[in-house]
């Protein structure tokens, strides 16, 4: 399949690997990106020199297109964006925060800027700002999260009226079908995280991997809303927020609750209790912990049955 995402990264498939913190690092990219997808590495969880070394192993271990995912209010980023420059990365994410700060000099050195956004006010902005494609995030969506709570259903076709650059949809995806359901209201690409969240790949902690997979509809929930929202797995700390939330907790209070460090301690070293978990409403969906190479290879075969099908359709 060519279209304008594939074109525009040159890879095979329209199908992009979220860059998850704690969850993402070289090994799910490459394995992405070897499979025809489009493997992103996470910075968002790493110091600079840490982003450094897996770009390196990035480049030892595909010789496909990757991509980096950078939190623009990451407190190291100038550093950070020196080193994509300086190791040569291709493509970068751009994530929370404005686009028109890194935008410019991110093209200037090369390199092909997408940038993610939950709104059309924000998608527009995107736009103006000279990005090569935007991510449209939807509520599903595991992690930080849009305040307007819109869905991928509702967001996609109203960013893809807005803009005329390239839109890949996020949240909720996690099949073949779903994948179609997004191309259908306009999107030339998806963007997955959760279902790769539990790739064989991820960085994350196993048991994160076996409490995604054992998680039933309704584990997840938007939380922290006073602060930056963010949808949390179901566990001690979220039944925390969640009481703190009822009981009126104001944005000092909840940030005293969350601390430092409560999404490493939980995604990736493994305290379920009282570790952050973010992810997706599509965890609900997801089974069994897999090569990253099977899952793209499963949603992107599930997508030209799911759209073979509905073409032989006689109405």
């Amino acid at each position: 399949m060519s279209n304008k995402i594939t074109e525009l990264f040159n890879i095979k498939y329209p199908i992009i690997q979220a860059g998850m913190i704690w969850c993402s690092g070289w090994k799910l990219a490459s394995a992405v990106s070897n499979a025809g997808g489009l493997g992103i590495i996470g910075a968002g969880s790493m110091y600079p020199d840490v982003l450094r070394i897996h770009i390196q192993k990035c480049k030892q271990a595909t010789t496909m297109p990757f991509a980096v995912n950078v939190p623009l209010l990451y407190p190291n980023v100038k550093e950070i964006m020196d080193i994509l420059v300086e190791e040569d990365v291709k493509i970068v994410f751009t994530s929370a925060g404005n686009p028109a700060t890194w935008t410019n000099f991110l093209k200037e050195n090369g390199i092909v800027v997408v940038h993610v956004i939950a709104n059309t006010k924000f998608a527009l902005k995107a736009q103006e700002c000279g990005v090569d494609a935007i991510v449209a995030e939807g509520f599903e969506a595991g992690g930080h999260n849009g305040r307007e709570e819109t869905t991928t259903l509702c967001l996609i076709p109203m960013i893809k009226e807005s803009v005329n650059i390239p839109v890949i949809a996020a949240g909720g995806i996690g099949s073949g079908k779903a994948m179609l359901a997004c191309f259908a209201l306009g999107a030339d690409a998806v963007q997955i995280g959760s279902a790769f969240a539990v790739a064989e790949e991820s960085s994350a902690h196993p048991n994160f991997k076996e409490k995604i997979i054992s998680a039933a509809e309704g584990d997840t929930k938007l939380r922290l809303k006073k602060l930056v929202p963010v949808r949390l797995l179901k566990n001690e700390f979220a039944d925390a927020v969640a009481q703190a939330e009822a009981e009126g907790a104001n944005s000092a209070q909840l940030s005293e609750l969350l601390g430092r460090a409560r999404a490493k301690l939980g995604m990736f070293e493994g305290n379920m209790d009282e570790g952050e978990l973010e992810i997706g409403q599509v965890s609900a969906m997801l089974n069994e912990i897999k090569p990253a190479a099977q899952i793209l290879t499963e949603i992107w075969t599930e997508f030209l049955q799911e759209k073979k099908q509905i073409e032989n359709l006689n109405f």
